[in-house]
C-alpha cells in the first residue's frame, strides 16, 4: 500500500532553512481537506513560529486564541516570551512546566520543542535537555545540538548529530546540525561545513540563515571579506535580523571598520543578545580600570 503524500515536506524544508515567508505564504495555499486534525496544527505551528522568527510576536499572540490546540498554545507562549518582560517570561516558564506535567499534552512534539526552546533561552540546559533528550522528532533531536553546543559540549552534540545521520542522512536538519558542529570543530571541518551549505543555497531560496552559515564559514577561514559580502546581501533581505547584525559587528571589527551601526541596531532589536551583553561587560570593565588609574 503506497504511503500517503506528506503535505507539509516542503513547509517544513522552508522553514528549517529560514524561508519564513515562504512558509507564511504557502501554509495559506495548502488544501486543508486534504490534511489530517494533527497535519492542520503542525501547519499552523509552522506559520506562527515563522511570524515569530520575523519579529511579529503580537500577531501570533492575538490570533491563537484560549481554545487552540494545546501545541499551538505553546507556540503562542514562545511568542509571549520573546516579546515581553521578566514577568511575562517567568509566567510563561511556569504555564510550560504546568503543559509538560499533564499526561494528556506533555509528550507532544511542537510543545517540547517550544518548551526546550524556551528553557535554552532561560541557560537553563538540564531542564530544556530534560524534555527534548527523548526525541520523537527530528526537530527535538537538532535542537538537542545546539543546546549541547551552547553547553559546550561538543562531544554530546557529535552523538546527537550520528543519531540524526541514522535515521536520515539527507535530512535538512542532519545537514545543518552537522554545518554546526563542523563549525565549533574548527579546521578541516570548516570547509565541510561551507560544502553543506553550499548545497543547501542550491537546494533552496537564500535566506538569512543560509548566508549567515556560508559567512561564518568564511570568518572561520580568514576571509572576513567575502563574509562582509555575503552578510550586507543578508542585511538586505531582511535588516533586523539578529545573527546578521551580530556577525557583521565582529566582521566589520576584524576588517577595522567601523561597527557601531551595527551592534546599535543589535541592541535596540535583541537587547538580550549574547553579543551585546559581552561587549556592555566589557565596556563596562573598561571604563572601571580606567577610573581606576585616573
Amino acid at each position: 500500500m503506497a504511503a500517503s503524500p506528506d503535505h507539509l515536506f516542503g513547509l517544513r524544508n522552508s522553514f528549517y532553512v529560514g524561508a519564513y515567508h515562504a512558509v507564511i505564504t504557502s501554509s495559506q495555499s495548502l488544501p486543508a481537506h486534504a490534511l489530517s486534525p494533527d497535519d492542520l496544527v503542525e501547519r499552523d505551528a509552522l506559520m506562527y513560529r515563522s511570524y515569530i522568527a520575523i519579529g511579529s510576536y503580537q500577531l501570533v499572540i492575538g490570533e491563537i486564541g484560549p481554545s487552540a490546540a494545546t501545541p499551538l498554545q505553546a507556540v503562542k507562549l514562545l511568542a509571549v516570551y520573546l516579546s515581553g518582560d521578566g514577568g511575562n517570561r517567568e509566567s510563561v516558564v511556569s504555564r510550560l512546566r504546568e503543559l509538560l506535567s499533564d499526561a494528556a499534552v506533555g509528550s507532544n512534539p511542537i510543545l517540547r520543542v517550544m518548551a526546550g526552546t524556551v528553557f535554552m533561552h532561560e541557560r537553563d540546559y538540564a531542564e530544556a535537555l530534560k524534555h527534548t533528550n527523548s526525541g520523537g522528532s527530528m526537530e527535538l533531536l537538532a535542537l538537542n545540538v545546539q543546546i549541547y553546543l551552547q553547553m559546550n559540549r561538543t562531544d554530546h552534540a557529535e552523538k546527537q548529530l550520528r543519531v540524526m545521520q541514522q535515521l536520515d542522512e539527507d535530512h535538512t536538519l542532519t545537514q545543518l546540525a552537522n554545518a554546526w558542529v563542523d563549525l565549533v570543530l574548527g579546521g578541516s571541518k570548516i570547509q565541510e561545513a561551507r560544502l553543506i551549505f553550499q548545497d543547501l543555497s542550491e537546494k533552496y531560496p537564500t535566506t538569512c540563515t543560509i548566508l549567515n552559515g556560508k559567512a561564518l564559514c568564511s570568518m572561520h577561514m580568514g576571509n572576513f571579506e567575502d563574509a562582509e559580502g555575503l552578510l550586507l546581501e543578508s542585511l538586505n533581505k531582511d535588516a533586523k535580523d539578529t545573527e546578521t547584525l551580530a556577525n557583521l559587528t565582529v566582521c566589520s571589527l576584524n576588517l577595522g571598520k567601523p561597527a557601531t551601526r551595527y551592534l546599535n541596531q543589535l541592541k535596540l532589536a535583541h537587547p538580550d543578545h549574547a553579543l551585546v551583553k559581552r561587549m556592555s561587560s566589557a565596556a563596562e570593565s573598561f571604563d572601571r580600570a580606567c577610573q581606576a588609574m585616573a
